[in-house]
């Protein structure tokens, strides 16, 4: 896939997690919760909430740098190899092993991101 593809798919991905964590949290959380300005902490149900919560924010954390480093090889028009596809792919495949608690599985496919962005730098 193209740099600008896989940036595109970055932001898909990225509204993919946010409806996840607004699905479990609308099953966990208290009716109607999700629209107040949750001044009061309600603990949720279950674990998927949390855990859908906890796999977003590591998404957004990872998401900075792959973002500059994906702007950073289109600006130069520097070929990205396969790292942006790869960290796509890594993303989209970590987001069922961190739900369903897959604990080494969800380490390998945050590493395989890791590597890719490395491979980006390394590109640009």
């Amino acid at each position: 896939m193209s740099e600008l593809t896989c940036l595109k798919l970055s932001v898909v991905l990225w509204l993919v997690h946010i409806l996840i964590q607004a699905g479990f949290g609308n099953v966990e959380l208290p009716f109607g919760y999700l629209f107040t300005a949750r001044d009061t902490p309600v603990p949720p149900k279950g674990v998927m909430f949390g855990r859908a919560t906890r796999a977003l924010g590591n998404y957004v954390e990872n998401l900075a740098p792959f973002v500059a480093l994906d702007l950073g090889l289109i600006a130069t028009n520097h070929d990205g190899g396969f790292g942006p596809t790869l960290w796509i792919i890594a993303r989209v495949v970590y987001i069922p092993l961190y739900l369903f608690s897959v604990t080494y599985g969800r380490s390998a496919a945050w590493g395989v991101g890791v590597a890719a962005i490395l491979m980006m730098l390394f590109r640009l």
